[in-house]
């Protein structure tokens, strides 16, 4: 009984040693490999088809997202600024005056504004739905490919869930193929499976904060837009 428990307590001692070995030296080659070389390894255990496309909807997506972001930012403008400027341009030098002000300044805003005082010597009405109708294709432009974004958001994790399936398929097609189902088996198709699921939602959730950042700049626009056009049509009524 004592040189069982000795062979026991021997082979336990082995084992554990055996095993703090394999855990210290997969934890080396963890620690070994970078970011780009783990991310770059399950890119290709993923599948370069799946992947591949959904890659390319982040890229496309960024590509969207930077431009809309640079051109939201270009079109901000001061428009408590733009408002007193041009007020004071019509009180020296008249329409004309307060015309210039608005062309040597960037924005929507400005634009609105020049369209507004361009209609002037037709009426305060005039003037009015010229603002009005000018504000609606500034909206549009704030708002360009923007629906774009919104349509790789929702295909991403679409085409990550494809991959899921094709993935689980596969591994079904090989448990029909060995007539086992043993985990080696299906270990290849489930991998395959739960990276793409997991690349897919990565993207959808990168272009998302991008997107929502996007719309509440556009909201912030279109507010002030509104707001400046208020002030504009007030300041028409008192220098008509």
């Amino acid at each position: 009984m004592k040189k069982v428990f000795s062979i026991l307590s021997i082979t336990g001692l082995m084992f554990l040693s055996s095993a703090q070995s394999i855990y210290a030296q997969t934890e080396q080659v963890v620690e070994d490999k970078t970011f780009h070389q783990e991310l770059k390894l399950r890119f290709i255990e993923g599948g370069p088809f799946f992947m591949g496309i959904v890659l390319v909807t982040l890229i496309l997506g960024l590509a969207i997202a930077i431009e809309r972001i640079i051109y939201l930012n270009m079109a901000t403008t001061n428009t408590d600024k733009l408002v007193n400027s041009v007020e004071e341009a019509m009180s020296s030098g008249g329409v004309e005056a307060a015309k210039e002000v608005c062309r040597n300044t960037k924005g929507p805003v400005a634009s609105i504004f020049y369209q507004g005082l361009d209609r002037m010597d037709e009426g305060v009405e005039a003037a009015e739905k010229a603002v009005v109708s000018y504000g609606g294709v500034q909206m549009g432009l704030l708002e360009k490919n923007v629906s774009w974004l919104s349509l790789f958001i929702s295909l991403a994790p679409m085409l990550g869930f494809m991959g899921t399936v094709i993935g689980m398929i596969g591994a079904f097609d090989s448990i029909e193929a060995a007539g086992d189902i043993s985990p080696a088996v299906v270990a290849g198709g489930i991998k395959v499976a739960l990276l793409t699921t997991v690349f897919g939602l990565v993207v959808a959730i990168i272009l998302q904060i991008f997107y929502n950042y996007i719309i509440s700049k556009i909201d912030g626009i279109v507010n002030s837009m509104e707001d400046a056009s208020i002030k504009l049509v007030d300041l028409l009524i008192r220098n008509k």
